[in-house]
């Protein structure tokens, strides 16, 4: 080790340079020099949170789709000459089983994104939050915290930063 001054050599063990006095400088061990962990933003704070939330409201969408479009419509067939159940009930509930589907898969893909840092899961998950307002509480806070973490101009500066390229 050398004097960083007057480039004298030193002992490890020194604190001082013999010659000129200056305080050595501490050898920096390999682990501090690990990199800095990413800037923390707005946008980082939430995203995972967010993607955790979609992901858990589209399987909700999906345990409601594999009712509507495989239960009901069954028992409905089954039963519905009993209860005087008109002919297209089945029909009507596997369609919006499948509209949930739909909805659903979109929904694990938007969060899976959002959990991975994928840069498409940002537009995805602002279409899906707003189609998600009209429903009624759960729909509604979704929605609201998707686009008040996501849709501001500096989000997506933000997002861009944290993004997988």
């Amino acid at each position: 080790m050398f004097c960083d001054q007057c480039g004298t050599p030193m002992n490890d063990t020194q604190a001082y340079c013999p010659s000129c006095g200056k305080a050595a400088k501490a050898a920096v061990p390999p682990i501090a020099r690990v990199q800095a962990p990413p800037a923390v933003n707005r946008v980082s704070g939430h995203v995972r949170l967010l993607g955790v939330f979609w992901l858990l409201y589209s399987a909700w969408d999906l345990m409601a789709s594999w009712l509507l479009s495989s239960i009901f419509p069954r028992f409905v067939n089954e039963w519905g000459g009993l209860w005087h159940i008109p002919f297209p009930v089945g029909g009507i509930f596997r369609f919006v089983g499948g509209i949930l589907l739909i909805r659903g898969v979109a929904g694990i893909i938007a969060g899976w994104g959002l959990l991975d840092r994928q840069p498409w899961a940002r537009i995805l998950a602002i279409v899906l939050g707003v189609l998600a307002l009209p429903r009624i509480f759960l729909g509604t806070v979704l929605g609201i915290y998707t686009l008040w973490v996501l849709l501001p101009g500096e989000s997506e500066r933000e997002y861009r930063q944290i993004s997988r390229a």
